[in-house]
């Protein structure tokens, strides 16, 4: 008799245990809240966001915006908007940033500024067989470009002396038809990222040539409202430059493009 009292109080004692110990278990979950999210706005722009085979967003931008708000204890999420109301998208507060190899050549009093964190080299690109090999011989020649881009700009401005005139600009809504209308002959040349030419190339196996002469060295990075300030996009700044310094942004890039270290150059920029 006294044995079984002693295996019945036992038991007790290892079932009150198992039922504290899942008390605490679930105590623990409860303490912790879900991440405030950041809505991040973008448009298809490989290889820095597109949507892989299962519909995901992935990208350089992607993964560097992911790994940066994690650290800041921010979760996000990517969403695909129209690229020429970016701007009135960020101030309404509809999104949080701008993400998507956006440069910051020009816009420096049009956002508040993460970075830069990468770059870039705005090009002009023609057919194989194109007799253009530098800058002044698209002189007269139609030229595509995407429309609120930088090379748009710079085609529009002219006030770099090297730009000459050309026959017609065109500006197109999507990154995908300065392509398309490159590859069918209606345009000579296409100006964009060095990077976004290289994907499409190795994309379609399409042989652009890439003229050696860069339009312009920008700096890519996020922008956030002008009068936004949460100081959000301060914090962002500094761990951008703290996954620059322990080698975060290097191992990300250099998963989508080649010759990676020249895309971490930024400290020339001037910004």
């Amino acid at each position: 008799m006294k044995g079984k009292r002693m295996i019945a109080g036992i038991l007790l004692v290892g079932i009150m245990s198992v039922t504290l110990t899942g008390c605490k278990n679930t105590d623990n979950m409860k303490e912790e809240p879900e991440k405030p999210v950041i809505i991040l706005g973008s448009d298809n722009y490989p290889p820095y966001n597109y949507l892989n085979e299962d519909g995901i967003p992935t990208g350089i931008d992607v993964e560097l915006a992911t790994e940066a708000f994690d650290r800041m204890g921010y979760q996000v999420e990517v969403v695909q908007i129209n690229w020429e109301e970016k701007k009135e998208l960020v101030e309404s507060g509809e999104i949080d940033c701008i993400m998507g190899c956006f440069s910051m050549e020009g816009r420096l009093d049009d956002y508040r500024w993460a970075g830069p964190y990468i770059a870039s080299r705005q090009v002009v690109a023609v057919n194989e067989n194109s007799d253009i090999y530098k800058l002044s011989d698209l002189e007269g020649k139609n030229l595509a470009v995407q429309s609120t881009t930088k090379p748009e700009g710079i085609f529009l401005s002219r006030t770099d002396e090297r730009i000459p005139k050309l026959g017609n600009l065109i500006s197109l809504g999507h990154r995908e038809l300065i392509y398309t209308f490159l590859g069918k002959g209606y345009v000579d040349a296409v100006a964009a990222h060095e990077e976004s030419i290289v994907q499409y190339r190795k994309d379609y196996d399409i042989s652009f040539r890439i003229l050696e002469e860069p339009l312009m060295v920008v700096g890519i990075g996020v922008a956030f409202a002008k009068d936004d300030g949460r100081g959000i996009c301060e914090q962002m700044s500094q761990t951008l430059e703290e996954m620059h310094q322990d080698g975060t942004t290097l191992k990300i890039i250099e998963k989508y493009l080649n010759d990676p270290q020249k895309y971490l150059e930024v400290d020339d920029l001037g910004y």
